[in-house]
């Protein structure tokens, strides 16, 4: 179940939002259990058993490791090995196979399997919350119940935030919903809904359109737009969703971390993930990075580090050998940028552009390895934003593909990676002129989204795949 859609939004949220309302403080966990439950079956019945699983597993290798500690590393070991074996066979299995396939010309046949949406996030989740007992860093969840919540809780389960348990393991056992709270949420939800709807798949179609062919059929300004539109699909899908999951935490009494923080306003690649996906980012940071020894190391051994994690976080996102370029790609300037120290070379206006014109180069074209399906579409892809291909057969001009709605959207796209609107929601209601007018802007863009909501026949989630 998406939350952009006329199910979510109509029909579970708001009895959901009752139920919760109405019932006493010491059932409203098992609201939201149930609530979880009965989300990610709605899509997903058939592998609700693998997450439930997952929760066990990890359930049982807590208490273990607290109970002996003197096997601790042995029981993590064999538990995270078994929270890998779930992600390794839904997802990563078939890759393998048709790799081995490929490489030793073998004949084995795939696998008929699909993978479960949220897997990668909830077993990290579920990892984290493992390690952390092992550290000690958090004390052990006796309650099954309650572990089951941290993991399956619905504003976060299919695509993030990745939530470390030791940030929310408080507000499972008490947090207080207040009137606050709950506008907050409902404003940030609303402005989640928006970037999906209105910007993200406006031009999502832009991108599929253009991508979706061979790379003769379009001319070289149409390649820049293609890249562009989906850069920015990208970014308002999944901050989008960030935004709603956030905004839902807050309706029931949770604060989850933020996820995004403008990343396309980076003045490097470092900084960069420091603002993209940043639960992702801290999660590989805190449980592969540090564990491999950070910036402790030498020189040569951080370098090293640094390309096992970002080698990690292309796997991470898919199986195919795009991703894992993608994910080299990226490592491979965080590394010169380490080496060189340009991250944190200061100058005047002239450099600071030049910054920011290379980061956007660098993740644009890193968008493009991310988007196509193949290294080799993506390689073509890039050569035809350059004009390399002289022969072509181009099908249809820019304005098939751009039309008056798709350049609003793409303004709008350009403005709000700017931190301009970034106050919006804390606006005080003491400034009372400013606080209504923000309070009607999110009622009309609450109606206008879920407008698109009812009538849109385009409606995919990026993230669901990973």
């Amino acid at each position: 179940m998406l939350f952009s859609s006329v199910s979510f939004l109509f029909m579970f949220l708001p009895l959901v939002c009752a139920a919760y309302l109405l019932v006493r403080r010491e059932l409203k966990n098992d609201v939201l259990l149930a609530a979880s439950i009965l989300f990610y079956a709605w899509g997903e019945p058939r592998y609700l058993a693998v997450m439930l699983t997952t929760i066990l597993i990890n359930y049982a290798g807590a208490v273990l490791i607290d109970r002996y500690r003197s096997r601790g590393k042995l029981i993590l070991a064999l538990s995270v090995v078994a929270d890998l074996s779930f992600l390794f066979y839904f997802k990563y299995f078939n890759f393998v196979l048709t790799n081995v396939n490929s490489l030793f010309h073998a004949g084995f046949e795939p696998l008929n399997v699909v993978m479960p949406i949220g897997i990668s996030f909830y077993t990290f989740q579920a990892m984290s919350y493992l390690v952390d007992v092992y550290r000690g860093e958090t004390p052990v969840q006796k309650s099954v119940y309650k572990l089951a919540l941290y993991v399956s809780l619905f504003p976060q389960l299919i695509a993030g935030p990745i939530v470390k348990y030791r940030d929310v393991a408080d507000q499972i056992d008490g947090r207080e919903e207040s009137f606050d709270k709950v506008a907050y949420g409902a404003k940030r939800f609303t402005v989640g809904l928006a970037k999906k709807m209105l910007i993200a798949n406006t031009l999502g179609a832009v991108a599929d359109k253009i991508f979706g062919q061979p790379v003769l059929l379009f001319d070289t300004p149409t390649a820049w737009i293609g890249a562009f539109a989906y850069a920015f699909q990208l970014y308002y899908d999944f901050s989008g969703y960030s935004d709603m999951a956030i905004g839902l935490g807050s309706i029931f009494g949770f604060r989850f971390l933020e996820n995004f923080n403008y990343p396309y306003i980076s003045k490097s690649i470092t900084e960069f993930w420091r603002r993209w996906h940043i639960s992702l980012s801290t999660w590989f940071k805190e449980y592969l990075y540090i564990p491999l020894g950070g910036n402790r190391v030498s020189k040569r051994r951080n370098l090293f580090n640094l390309f096992v994690v970002f080698l990690a976080t292309g796997v991470w996102h898919g199986a195919a050998w795009n991703f894992v370029v993608w994910g080299l790609w990226h490592g491979l300037f965080i590394i010169v940028e380490k080496a060189t120290g340009f991250a944190k070379k200061e100058g005047g206006r002239a450099f600071t552009a030049l910054k920011h014109v290379y980061t956007i180069a660098v993740f644009l074209f890193g968008w493009i390895l991310f988007r196509a399906d193949t290294v080799r579409y993506a390689s073509q892809y890039v050569r035809r934003m350059f004009g390399v291909f002289r022969k072509s057969d181009v099908a249809f001009d820019l304005s098939y593909y751009v039309d008056r709605i798709e350049i609003l959207a793409f303004i709008a796209a350009f403005v709000c990676a700017m931190p301009v609107f970034k106050n919006m929601l804390t606006v005080p209601p003491e400034r009372k002129v400013l606080y209504a007018l923000v309070n009607v802007w999110m009622i009309l863009l609450f109606v206008l989204s879920a407008a698109f909501v009812a009538a849109s026949t385009y409606n995919p989630f990026i993230y669901f795949r990973f």
